[in-house]
């Protein structure tokens, strides 16, 4: 046969293996990788440094923590084997379990648990009350943390153990050592995945690896952030899709496995496909707030930010987002999760009843602040913030701003509000966000009802009543005592109005039905798998 004829004839045969193996290949690639559409872009790497969600999701994967919470918020030893306190409360002492290491081999040590601490707290709203009350944190040995009290803080691990941002996670001390205002860009952590920043595509892009020395927690039900925690898949993509249809036609088409956040109106066609899964409605739901630079004019002034009252609808904004979708949306929201202990109906009159925008034109003019120009931040690549900043633009344009509304993507917007400068030279006045339930449970992880001015969290409000009543409810020894101040605090914060809370959204994410595991509350990658 002609040597022509016999490469003709390999290559023939090579073809037809190659069209025989590629199925089996495509499901060895399923088995091993999940893809995964986050809510927004990965632009901040460093959990301490920004509060966003997806900066925190991110740090879940590769970072573990000393404790955890699970669904019904209580608290679980994590890389904690476990604790013991002194008989007056002043004394906690900490130990880890062994064989922990970080993604580069070395050992986490108790002096690597001790600066992540210090680093965290110092950015945290809950950190900052554990810093008040903290005399020393030591590392006596490899294993061992103490922390002295100056007076008794029984939420030491609930502090640690919170899931919501900025989230306490262990890194090694040589990066935890960096200013806490500045932040770190070298990803080692200890946690099931590690993070592969030579694959991030800046708007496009984030991948993982399965971390082959991470040891799961024996024992324990998986919960949230509690409990073993296994990686089922060698790699994890995270693949940038900020238009709505084409994640949906991806997640259609099997592109991708799971979809953070789709948007309430493409549910129904999800729900249709008999390959896809939506999951139940998130329990905690997400707290949509309206928020305020309280360093500059206007809205340093209490009166101008109370002058808006009449005219903010919760409806109105619940409605942008979730239209008529059913469960989508709550309103008659005060500053707590509804449904949990802190939740009340103090101070909710304000928002009730047939809204009266002449009547917040009218206050407005009165405080002289008519026709002033304020800057409004507008995330373009985010659809459910894109949706609440046009309401909020429509709305203060009619009561009379003059309102300039700036469209960026989510990580520019996520820098931009960390500026304390005028809003003429790069800062900012009006921003529509949201937290989720786990994170406004209480006045203890509740980041935004805070009165510490420059040092608290972005937006920077200050009320001297707040932070006294926050106070009071540390120190309080009973739940009558603590649900009296939870009361108190809504009414306060509905006269100084750090933000105005603007309803409550439960959304619903979407995934392929071989997928088992995926969580409600907080994406987390650990214990998916598929079957």
């Amino acid at each position: 046969m002609p040597v022509a004829s016999l490469a003709t004839g390999r290559r023939a045969a090579l073809a037809v293996c190659a069209v025989l193996l590629a199925p089996a290949l495509v499901r060895a690639d399923r088995q091993r990788v999940l893809r995964f559409i986050p809510h927004a872009d990965l632009a901040v790497l460093d959990p301490v440094w920004s509060g966003a969600y997806v900066t925190r999701n991110h740090a879940l994967m590769i970072f573990d923590t000393l404790y955890g919470m699970d669904a019904d918020f209580r608290i679980h030893p994590q890389m904690a084997e476990g604790h013991d306190t002194s008989n007056d409360g002043l004394r906690w002492t900490i130990r880890l379990r062994g064989g922990l290491r970080f993604h580069d081999g070395e050992p986490v040590l108790a002096r690597d648990v001790a600066a992540s601490i210090r680093r965290w707290a110092v950015r945290d709203s809950f950190g900052q009350a554990l810093l008040a009350a903290m005399d020393e944190i030591a590392s006596p040995d490899d294993r061992a943390l103490t922390i002295r009290l100056k007076h008794r803080f029984p939420l030491l691990a609930y502090a640690l153990a919170k899931p919501g941002s900025p989230v306490c996670v262990i890194m090694p001390e040589r990066l935890a050592r960096t200013d806490s205002f500045r932040q770190v860009t070298e990803m080692v952590g200890s946690g099931p995945y590690r993070f592969l920043p030579a694959e991030q595509v800046a708007g496009a892009r984030v991948c993982y690896e399965r971390n082959p020395g991470y040891q799961p927690r024996s024992g324990g039900t998986p919960s949230l952030t509690a409990g073993p925690k296994y990686a089922h898949f060698d790699r994890v993509e995270w693949h940038v899709l900020p238009d709505p249809s084409t994640a949906a036609a991806a997640l259609q088409a099997g592109e991708v496995d799971w979809w953070e956040a789709p948007t309430f109106d493409l549910l129904p066609l999800l729900e249709r496909e008999p390959h896809l899964a939506t999951t139940r409605p998130d329990p905690v739901g997400l707290m949509g707030m309206l928020r305020f630079n309280h360093l500059h004019p206007p809205f340093d002034e209490p009166a101008v930010r109370r002058a808006l009252l009449p005219a903010v609808s919760q409806a109105a904004y619940v409605a942008a987002v979730v239209g008529s979708f059913p469960e989508g949306g709550r309103t008659g929201i005060g500053f707590f999760t509804p449904g949990t202990p802190s939740a009340s109906e103090d101070g909710l009159a304000v928002l009730d009843g047939p809204r009266d925008l002449e009547r917040a034109r009218r206050e407005l003019a009165s405080a002289g602040v008519a026709g002033k120009r304020i800057v409004l931040i507008a995330p373009s690549d985010f659809p459910l913030l894109k949706a609440q900043a046009d309401i909020g633009a429509d709305l203060l344009r009619r009561v009379g701003f003059d309102v300039d509304y700036q469209a960026m993507d989510w990580g520019t917007a996520i820098r931009r509000l960390a500026s304390q400068e005028p809003p003429a030279r790069g800062g900012w006045n009006v921003v529509h966000t949201y937290f989720s339930g786990v994170d406004v449970l209480d006045p203890a992880v509740h980041p935004y009802l805070r009165g510490n001015g420059r040092a608290g969290r972005t937006g920077w409000p200050s009320s001297q009543y707040i932070e006294a009543l926050r106070e009071a409810w540390f120190a309080a020894d009973d739940s009558e005592t603590r649900a009296a101040l939870t009361r108190a605090l809504q009414r306060q914060a509905f006269a100084d109005l750090p933000y105005i809370p603007i309803g409550q959204l439960r959304l619903r994410s979407a995934h392929r039905r071989d997928l088992a595991g995926i969580p409600s509350i907080v994406p987390t990658f650990w214990n998916v798998r598929r079957v």
